[in-house]
């Protein structure tokens, strides 16, 4: 009797055991449902992410479909070096390069990314990227190498167009709806400190960061996704493989990523590429004035009752706002009807507007509120710097 008691109580052990690992390991089994296999992959239903109940265990799929438009950029270009320290006078170093034998020509070479767009052969990349190149070359994924043509760029939103000579050209795919969201899962590939194509994952942290100082124009994507020197101007693709935005910049103390980088919106890149292709650069709407933003001081100053608008620095003489009779110091408090909040909203406002249209202005003056209509210009083209 005793050695049948201990036989059960050793099975009903066994029994325990083994349905706290089932239970703990696969809990699908218990349910009656399928649990996917960890080479499995589940693709979500939408844009946006997966659909309740479902989880992605790999995102290959996705790097498969967009990894190959993602190629590695190489730029060369000659910068004279000093052979000695220069002073700290902006004055004497001017002088001393401008004298024969002070400097000596050397190459320079930088790396960053591009996504191929189009199967044509035009590539998309940041402006930061190819910058004073004298010459620019890119490598594909299935190992083919081309010399690249600047087609044009865009200092003010730092994105650049370029033109390869390749057939059969893997390309990117947009995404239609630009619908990321914040909190949906994206991937960042690049070619990050020239170690070769890179993968990295994260989430989307924020949209529409601006005010950071990088562009004139910003409206950024902000991600966790680990973003270093080298993926400027790579692909960030959602889970499906889709382009949701260009990298563009790192936040960073050490160089290296902390987990705080920026990407230009696909739909605003998109609209940049086009006009690029098609006028060799972006043409945006202009008044002919500096504006600048309404401190608390300012409004104090000017007996404003809040800091709503901005206030006109600078009017560029014969431009559009001079001639509308737009002056110095009058405050900017609506555009079209619709309030203007600050510098950014006016510029953002103003950079879809096309040549030769009129723009409604309401500007305060000497406590007083005027109406102005004002022919829109063309923003005049940023130099870029010569080489």
């Amino acid at each position: 009797m005793r050695r049948l008691w201990l036989i059960f109580t050793q099975t009903v052990t066994v029994c325990l055991g083994a349905l706290f690992l089932v239970s703990t390991l696969r809990p699908g089994w218990l349910s009656g449902q399928d649990v996917p296999s960890a080479g499995s992959t589940v693709l979500p239903t939408s844009g946006a992410g997966a659909a309740a109940g479902t989880a992605i265990l790999s995102y290959a799929p996705a790097v498969a479909r967009a990894a190959p438009s993602v190629v590695n950029v190489y730029t060369r270009k000659h910068v004279d070096v000093p052979l000695i320290p220069l002073p700290s006078d902006p004055g004497l170093q001017q002088l001393l390069r401008s004298m024969p034998g002070f400097t000596q020509r050397r190459n320079s070479t930088s790396l960053g990314s591009g996504v191929i767009v189009r199967a044509d052969g035009y590539i998309l990349t940041n402006n930061h990227v190819i910058e004073s190149a004298d010459a620019i070359e890119v490598s594909l994924k299935d190992g083919r190498q081309a010399t690249a043509r600047l087609v044009g760029a865009d200092p003010e939103s730092d994105l650049a167009v370029l033109k390869v000579d390749l057939d059969k050209l893997p390309t990117i795919v947009f995404d239609p709806e630009q619908s990321v969201k914040v909190g949906d899962v994206v991937l960042a590939i690049g070619n990050p400190f020239g170690v070769g194509q890179t993968t990295t994952q994260g989430i989307v942290s924020a949209l529409g960061r601006n005010r950071l100082g990088i562009n004139t124009y910003e409206d950024f994507i902000q991600t966790d996704a680990a973003i270093n020197p080298g993926n400027s101007g790579g692909a960030l693709i959602d889970s499906q493989g889709r382009l949701v935005g260009i990298n563009t910049a790192i936040y960073s103390e050490t160089g290296g990523s902390l987990g705080i980088g920026f990407a230009i919106p696909s739909g605003p890149a998109h609209q940049i590429l086009d006009q690029i292709i098609e006028h060799g650069r972006v043409q945006r709407g202009w008044l002919g004035l500096e504006p600048q933003d309404i401190t608390p001081d300012l409004a104090q100053a000017f007996q404003l009752r809040d800091d709503q608008g901005v206030i006109v620095a600078r009017v560029i003489p014969r431009g559009p706002a001079a001639r509308a009779g737009v002056q110095v110091g009058d405050i900017l408090q609506s555009l079209d009807d619709q309030p203007v909040r600050d510098t950014f909203d006016l510029l953002n406002r103003l950079a879809p507007m096309k040549a030769g249209s009129t723009a409604h202005l309401k500007v305060l003056r000497g406590g007083r509120s005027r109406s102005l209509d004002v022919t829109v210009g063309t923003r005049p083209a940023v130099r870029r710097p010569a080489h």
